[in-house]
């Protein structure tokens, strides 16, 4: 479908803190990255963002549904259209509900739609085969993180942290000559991090989010509440796993007595508290951890995190990245591992059996 040799990609994301659509341009050819190209962001509106929150855990054929999907494409749709001489896009849509072991995933939004609109291929739908084949569906950003790795020039275990509405960590040993090599990557979700915090911010200030952690520092952190949160089973489980959004929504009830300043610690240190467990899953210590997503730009929530990993905790922008578009970046690399029929998950980042490929390709109705 593609030439052989560097494609210049683009890829979007939409995630669950559900503040707009993140778009990015690489140039790959699916194992190693060559360049970053343009980016950019729609932001949501307050209306649509409730659009989308009304959608949450539904299904196809489920009531507002429809409409969270139709607004995902033209959101996706506007962004993506200022954006020249791309060859091939990834789109990832709105995450709606996530179930694994159970009714699957469902990202709201046709890759056919935007194909059309946009004149090119697009790779979408990249989780439903992983679930099908056994695994968790999540997460799929691990190989691109592997060769983020190894375009930084990292010789030593690192792990890349996403502190979005859920958190996610992938452990990667970039001595390996290949993601596909045993014990070259390890993945999982570390547990709920931006969204309760989000959702309280919501609720009680009508902000979206704790803007510099600053309604966190008017607090304490409520020790029996964290202390019943880190008892939660999920701490104990042993990767490859993933969460839904909302699979930590009682931690909000929890905190409802608190005052704003104490129930916005008491998330914070969660979301923190929940990274410092993951570590013990580490095949090996790592000697840096770094930090893309919204939750790196929280000093509070970095300063809890790093005083108890015992290591460099550094938002990504300390190693040439950018924090803000590096999920867009890295459905932009996968769109192009599915283009040329490499595999995007893994036993040890999903939980598959072998590892696969996933993601359908949708071409534009003209050209066929």
């Amino acid at each position: 479908m593609l030439k052989s040799g560097i494609i210049r990609a683009l890829g979007t994301m939409s995630g669950t803190s559900l503040d707009g659509v993140d778009a990015a341009v690489i140039e790959t050819d699916g194992v190693e990255i060559l360049r970053f190209g343009e980016i950019g962001y729609r932001t949501y509106s307050a209306d649509e963002q409730a659009v989308l929150r009304a959608a949450l855990g539904r299904w196809p054929g489920q009531p507002g549904v429809a409409e969270a999907a139709a607004l995902v494409e033209q959101a996706h749709a506007e962004v993506m259209a200022g954006f020249a001489g791309v060859a091939l896009a990834g789109f990832h849509g709105q995450t709606l509900a996530h179930d694994p072991g159970g009714r699957g995933t469902h990202q709201a939004g046709d890759g056919q739609a935007l194909a059309d609109k946009l004149g090119v291929p697009v790779v979408w739908d990249f989780r439903s085969s992983d679930i099908q084949f056994g695994g968790q569906g999540a997460p799929l950003a691990p190989a691109y993180h592997f060769a983020l790795a190894k375009f930084i020039g990292a010789t030593e275990p690192v792990a890349f942290l996403n502190l979005g509405g859920v958190g996610n960590v992938t452990w990667v040993d970039p001595s390996k000559e290949s993601v596909l090599a045993d014990g070259a990557v390890l993945a999982f979700d570390t547990g709920p991090a931006n969204a309760p915090l989000n959702d309280l911010m919501m609720a009680r200030r009508g902000v979206p989010f704790d803007a510099d952690g600053a309604t966190a520092l008017e607090g304490l952190v409520n020790g029996e509440v964290l202390n019943r949160f880190l008892e939660h089973g999920w701490f104990f489980r042993m990767p490859p796993k993933s969460l839904d959004r909302d699979d930590f929504s009682d931690l909000g009830g929890q905190v409802a007595a608190l005052s704003d300043g104490d129930a916005a610690a008491t998330l914070t240190a969660a979301a923190a508290m929940a990274v410092v467990r993951s570590a013990e899953h580490f095949p090996t210590p790592v000697t840096r951890l770094l930090v893309t997503g919204g939750g790196r730009q929280n000093p509070v929530m970095m300063e809890m995190i790093s005083e108890r990993m015992g290591c460099s905790v550094d938002p990504v922008e300390a190693v040439g990245l950018n924090g803000d578009m590096l999920e867009a970046q890295a459905f932009a690399y996968l769109a192009v591992r599915v283009a040329r029929g490499l595999p995007t998950s893994f036993p040890m980042t999903t939980g598959v059996p072998a590892a696969i490929g996933g993601g359908e390709i949708s071409y534009p109705s003209q050209s066929e």
